[in-house]
């Protein structure tokens, strides 16, 4: 039940084909002895929450993947599972990446942004709930965490006691009972009037700058050319910051700033996160600039 989660461009999300934003209940072909059908199982979700369900059920059947969450993409082996050896060559969400990507498709911005432990401190949240509440209060589209001090699972509730979830590597998204013994640690009712591109966590502090990328980008573990990690998508992207680095050049055309992201494809054995992109690779800026897409200067690391 692992909850990390590469979140990278955004870009990466919106060009996804195969989420479902519909409202109400999604259908798997039920019968007397199914899975309960995925979808809003009892009324009270906002029309945000129902659009989330909607996504979410829309990926019933697809790989857990660890790491992965850009809409079905690679993970990686999280160095422990033997499950996971083969995340590298599944497509598909862990548990904070599909309900990241599933509150995306819902309100058009980055609200859920991080791994399962960031979603349950998110500033979105308008209530909480206490694990003695159970799952009596709650409703469809609310957000079930479990872990003891540190957060390591989340799932989206549907109502009637059922949620869908990215469960574990070797296993596929699916609805099941809500579990409220162990190390369940409550819900979150998030916000959903939607929008904004809040800033996501990384050490020390600050946010994160909206860029685009003519082409895709080598993301390398430092700012050089050395140690590739893996790549960056064409499009729009956010980063963290930017720092001096290795001077990349081609033609007339140079930059020496290196900008600090997570990856959308990462190399086998290789870590995608807060990996460094050059900055020659953005659109619109002159030689040695490192500007965001309104042409604000991207803060230092």
């Amino acid at each position: 039940m692992s909850a990390h989660t590469i979140i990278g461009s955004v870009g990466a999300i919106v060009g996804v084909a195969a989420a479902a934003a519909g409202i109400g209940a999604v259908t798997s072909g039920a019968s007397a002895n199914a899975a309960p059908a995925c979808g809003v199982l009892q009324p009270g979700a906002s029309a945000v929450a129902q659009r989330a369900i909607g996504a979410a059920c829309g990926q019933i059947g697809v790989w857990y993947s660890w790491a992965g969450g850009h809409g079905r993409t690679p993970g990686h082996y999280d160095g422990h599972d033997p499950d996971s050896r083969q995340d590298g060559q599944r497509k598909g969400f862990d548990c904070s990446g599909l309900v990241r990507w599933a509150y995306y498709r819902a309100t058009g911005g980055d609200i859920l942004n991080g791994v399962a432990n960031d979603q349950f401190h998110t500033s979105h949240a308008v209530a909480r709930f206490s694990p003695r509440q159970g799952s009596g209060p709650l409703l469809p589209g609310d957000l079930m965490f479990w872990g003891a001090g540190h957060i390591h699972h989340v799932a989206i509730y549907l109502g009637r006691g059922q949620m869908v979830e990215a469960y574990e590597s070797g296993t596929h998204i699916r609805t099941a009972p809500v579990r409220l013994g162990g190390d369940y640690a409550g819900a979150v009712r998030v916000n959903g009037s939607g929008g904004g591109n809040p800033a996501p966590p990384r050490p020390g502090g600050g946010g994160k700058s909206w860029v685009e990328t003519f082409a895709p980008a080598t993301g390398y573990a430092g700012p050089s050319t050395a140690d590739a990690q893996g790549t960056l998508n064409k499009g729009r992207n956010y980063v963290y910051c930017k720092v001096a680095g290795a001077r990349v050049s081609r033609g007339g055309q140079f930059n020496h700033w290196w900008l600090r992201t997570d990856l959308d494809r990462v190399n086998p054995g290789k870590n995608g996160h807060g990996a460094y992109v050059s900055a020659f690779s953005l659109s619109r800026w002159g030689n040695d600039e490192a500007k965001d897409v309104d042409g604000r200067v991207i803060p230092d690391c």
